[in-house]
């Protein structure tokens, strides 16, 4: 099968690292060191590789390395389907990001037609218990790396709606100020909905498929909308004397929310316990993996940020096991090099220090 991997990855001024350069290979990439040192900073440069604001979903400005604040720099060698590609991202002095793939500026979306992230970080371990947004936004995560355009049509719908609920507030009532937005929020809504299902279809053919020891979710879409544009169109017409009141609207994907059950318990994932929220979640990342290496042609690039902390040794095995299976490079971080010996030497590795506020970053193995 294709690969899809970083061959080098060089950070400046990004975070903690004032210049940290990584040479490596398409095995995972097993990073550790003590709580502090910029471990998961490395990863979230990584993050960026695709489109979206990263897994902290940091301002430009927060990611510059303090006290100089002079802009930073992400620079990639991207292994993606028997194609090499040289990406580039920076900011200067809290400018917005910018993009370039093999030499020329590109947009944030174009990131995601020539790479696949996925990525799971311990602020993810309260997914099924806390707001709706969470979880829409890792739905939205997962859809974005089947279909790429889905962050096209997410920024598109957004913007309608921010016009919209702008003429709410303003208690607009002329309904020929509301047409157009609504047409171009009913086009974007309908596809948007339809892009998630799709996804949410994949992730449940692979893990139907899949031999892991790790739980099976069975997921569902909650969205009171109609699925189709048309329908969509004539709802937020007909919902705007009941916007107005609220001031913002209340109708569309934007309010949809992602119910998960622990098949084999049938038990919804909010009641699950800690343990097995996890595994549920580790569960969903590899069967998107696994769907996405047969739908793109290669294993997405992973980011596991503590993931073997919470993890018995069995389960620990078990991943990373599964990992090498799949094919995927997957960047784990942990705080010392015993929570990856299980992967011997199907992994790089590399220790992480701060000892004078500048993170350094040395291959051991």
């Amino acid at each position: 099968m294709p690969c899809l991997f970083l061959s080098s990855l060089t950070l400046s001024h990004f975070r903690s690292h004032k210049r940290a350069v990584m040479e490596i290979d398409a095995r995972p990439v097993a990073i550790f060191g003590p709580n502090g040192a910029g471990k998961t900073n490395i990863i979230e440069a990584v993050s960026l590789l695709s489109p979206g604001r990263g897994l902290r979903r940091s301002s430009a400005q927060d990611m510059a390395r303090r006290p100089e604040a002079l802009g930073w720099k992400i620079t990639a060698l991207l292994h993606s389907l028997h194609q090499v590609h040289e990406i580039e991202i920076t900011s200067e002095q809290g400018a917005a990001r910018q993009v370039r793939i093999d030499g020329k500026p590109a947009p944030q979306t174009a990131l995601g037609r020539v790479a696949r992230v996925l990525w799971l970080i311990p602020a993810m371990d309260r997914l099924w218990i806390e707001g709706a947004e969470g979880r829409r936004r890792f739905l939205d995560r997962m859809t974005l790396s089947f279909l790429p355009d889905h962050a096209e049509l997410s920024l598109l719908y957004e913007k309608a709606m921010r016009e919209r609920n702008r003429l709410l507030k303003d208690m607009v009532r002329e309904p020929a100020w509301y047409t157009a937005l609504e047409g171009q929020m009913a086009e974007a809504g309908a596809a948007i909905h339809a892009n998630r299902l799709t996804a949410l279809k994949s992730i449940s053919d692979a893990q139907t498929q899949a031999q892991t020891v790790f739980p099976a979710a069975t997921l569902e879409l909650l969205c009171e909308m109609p699925s189709d544009a048309d329908g969509l169109r004539g709802a937020l017409a007909d919902n705007r004397m009941r916007d107005l009141a609220a001031g913002r609207t209340l109708i569309g994907p934007h309010r949809a929310d992602l119910f998960g059950v622990y098949a084999a318990k049938d038990v919804p994932a909010r009641d699950c316990s800690t343990g097995e929220q996890k595994a549920l979640l580790v569960s969903l990342i590899l069967a998107n993996a696994r769907a996405l290496a047969a739908d793109f042609g290669a294993p997405p690039l992973l980011l596991l940020d503590e993931v073997a902390a919470h993890l018995d040794a069995d389960r620990q095995a078990a991943l990373y096991d599964e990992i090498s299976a799949l094919g995927a490079q997957a960047w784990m971080t942990g705080t010392g090099p015993e929570m990856f010996a299980a992967l011997g030497d199907r992994a790089q590795r590399f220790e992480v220090t701060d000892t004078t506020g500048e993170s350094q970053v040395t291959q051991v193995g």
